[in-house]
């Protein structure tokens, strides 16, 4: 492969088309402001460099990124590309991963609103992210190991699996189809609302108004911690342990509870289609 290293630049698309490059130790930023540095590229391997300036890969294919910084200023890094792995990341520049398709990320840090948008195929691990809007519209998700905070993280996705994560996120998994959450901590207000085949396996759950106008709803072997006004007008079957637990009006399905709860429900409820709860 041929190289390009050692540069500081600020030149518009100054890495326009290549093919087949390591890129190492650049470091984009200057007063010309110049974006899009790696446009339209393929098979470029990136190394400790840093970006300051926008859209440095729009349109890449084939490209592998380790060891690198991605500033605030650096907005929509990664857009309409595919097969794309970083490791090793530090980042704070928001839209990050728009209509981008094979993406791998590892051992990172990143900061980001808006990241992840009408993606797919988005394999992550060990991940240490904060921002809004996270994962929008995305589907094909294999999750391990994601520490999240932010407001409205996977709305609309669909298709994938969590595993041992803790996300922190209001109005979380709204109008998500077909996602699996294992072993993982999910805290914050109207969790899940709307969804549809949502299974939520060993998960420990912290919330406002959980779980409320879902289809299909699955909890197995789960915690439902502090949680009021659970499950409105859901479909709901599986077993739990509760504490602090309040369930409103949820419409039918049969749930298994071990720990104290309250049942409310309205005087519209439809008696013949009603949820049957056990008591362990």
């Amino acid at each position: 492969m041929k190289q390009l290293k050692d540069l500081i630049t600020d030149q518009e698309r100054f890495g326009y088309n290549l093919e087949n490059y390591e890129i190492i130790n650049i470091h984009t930023v200057g007063l010309k402001d110049g974006e899009s540095a790696f446009k339209e590229c393929k098979n470029l391997i990136v190394t400790n460099s840093m970006f300051e300036l926008r859209y440095p890969f729009w349109h890449d294919h084939d490209v592998k990124v380790s060891n690198c910084v991605f500033t605030k200023s650096c907005r929509g890094p990664f857009w309409y590309s595919s097969s794309i792995e970083l490791s090793q990341i530090y980042a704070q520049s928001d839209k990050a991963f728009r209509e981008c398709e094979n993406i791998v990320l590892t051992d990172s840090v990143y900061q980001s609103d808006e990241c992840f948008w009408k993606s797919k195929d988005i394999k992550i691990n060990n991940l240490n992210f904060t921002g809004e809007y996270a994962f929008f519209l995305s589907e094909d998700l294999d999750i391990n190991n994601l520490m999240l905070k932010g407001h409205y993280s996977f709305q609309y996705v669909n298709k994938g699996v969590i595993k041992n994560s803790k996300i922190d996120t209001k109005d979380a998994f709204w109008h998500a189809k077909d996602l699996t959450v294992y072993d993982s901590e999910l805290i914050g207000e109207y969790l899940g609302w709307y969804s549809e085949n949502l299974t939520l396996v060993r998960c420990k759950i912290v919330s406002h108004q959980p779980l409320c106008y879902c289809k299909n709803l699955k909890l197995i072997d789960c915690e439902v911690i502090d949680c009021d006004d659970a499950f409105e007008k859901s479909e709901v079957n599986g077993n739990i342990i509760s504490s602090n637990l309040s369930i409103y009006n949820p419409s039918k399905g049969t749930l298994e509870i071990q720990g104290e709860y309250q049942l409310n429900e309205d005087q519209y409820q439809d008696k013949n289609n009603k949820i049957n709860i056990v008591k362990k």
